[in-house]
Order: C-alpha cells, then sequence, then structure tokens
C-alpha cells in the first residue's frame, strides 16, 4: 500500500505491507529540496520515482495507493509512481473530510 500525503508544505510518500509495516518511505525535504521547493509538483514525482526504485529493490511490483491531502502534486505523484515503474492496482482518496464537528460553546453572557 502507497499512503501519499500531500500537503502545502511537503510531500510524503510511505509504502507499507497489508498489516501497516513500513517497509519503504521518502519525503521531498529527504531528497534534497529546500524551502517552498518541497511543495511543488515536481517535488511529489521525484519523490514517487525515489520511492519506486527502492520499492523494485525490494520486488515489490504492484501497489494500491491511498491518496491524502490538500496540495498540488496529487496527479504528480501517481505519474511519479507509475514511472519509476510500479503498477498501481487501486487509487483511493482519503483525505478527511468536515462535518462540522463538535458543538459550538454558548455564547458569552455580556
Amino acid at each position: 500500500i502507497a499512503n501519499v500525503q500531500n500537503t502545502l508544505n511537503n510531500t510524503i510518500i510511505t509504502i507499507t505491507d497489508r498489516f501497516g509495516n513500513t517497509k519503504v518511505w521518502c519525503s521531498s525535504g529527504s531528497i534534497g529540496l529546500k524551502a517552498s521547493r518541497r511543495s511543488t509538483n515536481y517535488a511529489a514525482q521525484s519523490v514517487a520515482e525515489a520511492v519506486a526504485k527502492k520499492c523494485r529493490k525490494l520486488g515489490i511490483r504492484r501497489v494500491e495507493v491511498r491518496v491524502q491531502g490538500v496540495g498540488y502534486g496529487k496527479p504528480s505523484a501517481l505519474k511519479g509512481l507509475r514511472i519509476g515503474g510500479l503498477q498501481i492496482k487501486r487509487i483511493v482518496d482519503t483525505t478527511p473530510k468536515p462535518h462540522n464537528g463538535c458543538r459550538a460553546p454558548k455564547k458569552r453572557r455580556v
């Protein structure tokens, strides 16, 4: 399972087995990108290609992708996984959606 966490500041990709044990991970900061370049499409694609390269060494060929976050690099990360030589079985977007949350505190009396 490839977990792609895509925020406005960074892209982190973690490859796990079915039980959730981490096998490979990489982030745009660990590749060597600094500051605002970590949040770009190029950074997401580079991270995905680096992870795919490590996966190929471990013998992982097919992945299920779970994408989470609001960043710009979602499609680029998928493209990078494909370019890196991984076959994508399924893509699921697990971004949490607000449901109006808890009850608001009562109004302050003056």
